[in-house]
Order: C-alpha cells, then structure tokens, then sequence
C-alpha cells in the first residue's frame, strides 16, 4: 500500500483529535462505491489497538455486495493469494492485546497463517448499510458477531486511486480506531 502521507491529504493525523477533524471534514461514501477489494492500513493515534492489526498481518477488506463481506483479509502462506479471516475468534483476544501493549510489537503473521484452517472464515461476516455517524449519513460495514461498526468517509474517488477514512466503532472504547483503505483493482 502506498504510504499514508501519499493517501491522506495535508498532515497525516496522529491523534484522535486530528484524526476524528480530518474524518469530519470528508464527505460521506455511498455503500457501492464499497464494493471491490480494498487493501488497508491502521492510521496510528494513540489509540488501544494501534499496531494490532499490523502485527497479524491484516491485508484489507473485500465488501462482495451489500450482504456479503469479508471484514479481514489476510495473505496465504505463499502470498499469492487471500483468504478472510473469521473475526469473531480473532477479536476474542482483544483484551490480552490492550493489558499487554508489548504483545502488538510481535509479528504473529506466521501464526495466523499457521492457523488458517481454524481461523478462516466460512462465509461472509459482515454487512454494509449507510448509517448516521458523527451526524453524516454514510457507508458502514456491521459485523454480524461483534459489537463493531466500521464507518467510512470519501478521501479521494479518482478512478485507481480511491481511497477511504475508516473509522472502527467498538463498544467498550471511548474513541474510534482509525484506518485507511485503497481500492486494489488487480483483486476485485
């Protein structure tokens, strides 16, 4: 993925504050504009889970249509291909994470290649609406086993380079986690 600084536009947020600014700023995303592969990356803010999504190896999102969307893409053991991730086991460990911050400077990608048979999703997990967030009517993928909403906002719509502000609504936590996704047109 391209750097974020080459994505995002001005300075690259690195508070919730900047962040929660920039993504206010943004217009709304229509949910079909989502659909397609989208290849992502966590925008660090200080945030909780910051750096647990780099630490498993996280490739991205693929939103297939309305009802069918696969919220964690992850790269098979030969890199050659994608496979999505069952995210109901994978969030079990949240709390371990946020009580042990050390453990996300770990590379558990093998580990979650390793355990691809246990972990890989059968059928989609998620489901895309528009919902109000922050007073905007925009794109939001609902997981169908968690209590986490990924809410999105347009950055830039040029064909080939779209890209998108997500903001991971979870229950249990005061401020949203942030990323970015880019339109991979080559896995759609």
């Amino acid at each position: 993925m391209a750097a974020l600084s080459e994505v995002l536009p001005d300075d690259v947020p690195t508070t919730t504050a900047d962040a929660l600014a920039l993504f206010d700023s943004l217009a709304a995303v229509d949910p079909q504009f989502m659909i397609g592969t989208w290849h992502g990356a966590e925008l660090p803010t200080g945030h909780p889970l910051d750096g647990l999504l780099a630490a498993s190896g996280w490739w991205g999102k693929r939103f297939r249509d309305n009802e069918t969307v696969d919220p964690l893409l992850f790269p098979t053991a030969d890199g050659a291909g994608l496979f999505a991730l069952n995210p109901a086991p994978a969030f079990a460990g949240l709390g371990l994470f946020t009580r042990f911050p050390m453990l996300k400077k770990q590379n558990f990608t093998a580990a979650v290649a390793t355990l691809r048979p246990a972990l890989q999703a059968r059928g989609p997990k998620a489901r895309l609406r528009t919902t109000r967030y922050r007073g905007v009517d925009t794109a939001t993928m609902i997981y169908d086993q968690l209590p986490i909403n990924d809410v999105f906002r347009l950055v830039d719509d040029t064909p080939g380079s779209e890209v998108v502000l997500g903001a991971m609504d979870l229950r249990g936590y005061d401020a949203p986690y942030f990323f970015v996704l880019l339109r991979d047109g080559s896995r759609s």
